[in-house]
């Protein structure tokens, strides 16, 4: 399986983007689907993600500006972010964590930009 990242780009300082994540076949049993970024010369980090029951977790660094969110039905992940930052430049990546076996699956990575 494979998870489609879109909707990155270039914005300004300020600016807003929507994520989208649209796995290659329908995913079953979906644990989290989450949202990572990588900067230049750093680590992944969390960005937020999103349990089967709802609950949501936040990096302290987006919270307040970003939202995370999924349809059951489209089997689609989605990250609203609002009010961005230069720091916020990065390769996004979504993930799910599926199955008893708790696979995981990542997307190929969209790229945000922030323009200061």
């Amino acid at each position: 399986v494979q998870l489609q990242a879109s909707g990155g780009g270039l914005v300004q300082a300020g600016g807003s983007l929507r994520l989208s994540c649209v796995p290659s076949r329908n995913i079953f049993n979906i644990n989290v689907m989450g949202w990572y970024r990588q900067a230049p010369g750093k680590e992944r980090e969390l960005v937020a993600d999103i349990t089967s029951g709802g609950r949501i977790n936040y990096a302290d660094s987006v919270k307040g500006r970003f939202t995370i969110s999924r349809d059951n039905a489209k089997n689609t992940g989605y990250l609203q972010m609002n009010s961005l930052k230069p720091e916020d430049t990065a390769i996004y990546y979504c993930n799910v964590v599926a199955g008893l076996a708790f696979a995981n699956y990542w997307g190929q990575g969209t790229q945000v930009t922030v323009s200061s």
